[in-house]
């Protein structure tokens, strides 16, 4: 069964909601007020619209704002968990491994190691591979079309 426009318009404000207030402690209550349904529909009709429930839209919003942060460099691990809304650095910890694959301060050495390597990295060889690809490519094409008219 197709969801009301209107009803729809309030679960994308509580999206919107949560794009803009990640950073506080936001809890199922205050979503659904924002959104005027009641805590027992929205994240039922939430994740219909979304596909992952608020609580995972919202850790998945503070996780990719905290691997924009760890490959600024700028803070230290526990200055980013509480930045970006988390309540302890055991639980960012442990979320930022699960959804990403690394810890969070492997996953800072890594972004820094890629940045390092793309600054050494000769643009002369990136444009020699680039020509290449497109040579390659041109050449399968001939390939491809040599054998259908000949």
């Amino acid at each position: 069964m197709p969801i009301a426009p209107e009803v729809y318009k309030k679960i994308v404000t509580a999206k919107v909601y949560i794009d803009d207030n990640f950073r506080e402690s936001l809890d199922l209550d205050r979503l659904s007020r924002e959104a005027c349904l009641s805590r027992y529909h929205f994240p039922r009709l939430f994740t219909r619209i979304y596909k992952v429930t608020p609580h995972q839209y919202l850790t998945r919003k503070r996780i990719g704002q905290a691997r924009h942060f760890l490959a600024a460099r700028d803070l230290t691990v526990t200055e980013i968990c509480n930045h970006v809304g988390f309540e302890s650095i055991g639980s960012f910890s442990l979320l930022f491994k699960k959804q990403i694959g690394a810890a969070p301060s492997t996953y800072r050495d890594e972004a820094w190691r890629k940045e390092q390597q793309a600054i050494r990295q000769p643009r002369s060889e990136l444009r020699r591979s680039c020509f290449a690809t497109l040579r390659l490519v041109r050449n399968l094409r001939f390939a491809r079309l040599s054998t259908l008219f000949f």
